[in-house]
């Protein structure tokens, strides 16, 4: 690895954890899903290795619990859903991708609880959260719809590519 994709794996990973604590008072809207769909677009595989070392900053920061594992699945799946569908260009696409992303948040959040207390367990999880998963669906999909646009343009301009 170069150190230049050292150095621009540290600003991503810097840019995501300053995006999610900027708005850490917020229920459920945040900008890690649009900085990992651009990320994903934009700089390939090399997302994976900020997006784990964004998890370990999270866990250092806020304690190593249950949620934290969530963390080291759920953001990793996201960029392996946007490098799969990659060449799509439409802001739509993408914008719908992230609300069903954040629709299905507490859904993909709720696994670990199937292995803790089984199915009941990991069910009553997932429903007692679906009014924060709406807000996550809503949120994300306007943040990405209004943003994506710009932030590629940002990225095409100083020639960010894999």
């Amino acid at each position: 690895m170069r150190s230049k994709d050292i150095a621009l794996i540290g600003m991503m990973t810097a840019t995501l954890e300053v995006a999610k604590t900027a708005l850490n008072f917020l229920p459920n809207i945040e900008l890690v899903t649009l900085l990992v769909i651009l990320y994903s677009l934009y700089l390939g595989k090399r997302v994976f290795f900020a997006v784990y070392a964004f998890a370990l900053i999270e866990g250092l920061l806020f304690g190593f619990g249950i949620w934290w594992i969530m963390y080291l699945y759920i953001w990793p799946l996201l960029a392996i859903i946007t490098l799969v569908f990659k060449n799509v260009q439409g802001r739509l696409f993408w914008a719908l991708l992230a609300a069903a992303f954040g629709l299905f948040f507490g859904l993909f959040c709720a696994i670990p609880y199937l292995f803790i207390g089984g199915p009941s367990m990991a069910f009553s999880w997932w429903i007692a959260g679906i009014p924060y998963d709406f807000i996550h669906c809503a949120s994300n999909f306007l943040v990405v719809l209004v943003l994506l646009p710009p932030l590629r343009k940002v990225m095409e301009r100083f020639s960010f590519n894999q």
